[in-house]
């Protein structure tokens, strides 16, 4: 099994999703059902197909984040020292070359990337041109709107 890289937020927030569903969403559905069971004639009873598709949806989510945290390799970036280098969990500002923009991205997840609160995933292409460099040094990301080059100006592990 390959393990999934996540920080300590992350694992955090997956838990908290996890035990959501398990406590609230489930019972909820389950109390849906029971009332359009209610109703009579389940064949023509769309509020008991739409519970019936949400619970399966549920159902679903619970075991893919019981995989995933069972899969997690959680890591801390405030333990984490590498020397200046960038590696998951760093936070990294950038200056792209082109137009002098700064720009701020943490290394993290795939289920916890947000680029708007300046999170990116492991496996973008971002991430994958920094992984590995140091302060100065140039990366250039291949991205849908073309070829950018972004100096690192900081590494930070927090």
């Amino acid at each position: 099994m390959t393990t999934i890289p996540l920080t300590k937020r992350g694992a955090e927030k997956l838990k908290e999703e996890l035990h959501r569903l398990k406590t609230v969403e489930r019972h909820a559905v389950i109390q849906a059902i029971a009332e359009a069971r209610a109703q009579g004639d389940l064949s023509e009873n769309a509020e008991y197909d739409a519970a019936k598709d949400k619970q399966g949806f549920i159902e679903g989510r619970i075991l893919e984040i019981e995989g995933k945290l069972a899969a997690a390799q959680i890591i801390d970036p405030a333990t984490v020292d590498a020397g200046g280098r960038v590696v998951f969990g760093a936070t990294v500002e950038l200056e792209e070359e082109e137009s002098g923009a700064q720009v701020t991205y943490q290394i993290v997840g795939d289920d916890e990337a947000d680029l708007k609160l300046g999170l990116v995933s492991i496996s973008s292409p971002i991430a994958r041109a920094l992984i590995g460099k140091e302060v100065g040094d140039v990366a250039e990301v291949r991205a849908p709107g073309g070829v950018k080059s972004y100096e690192i100006v900081a590494v930070r592990y927090q």
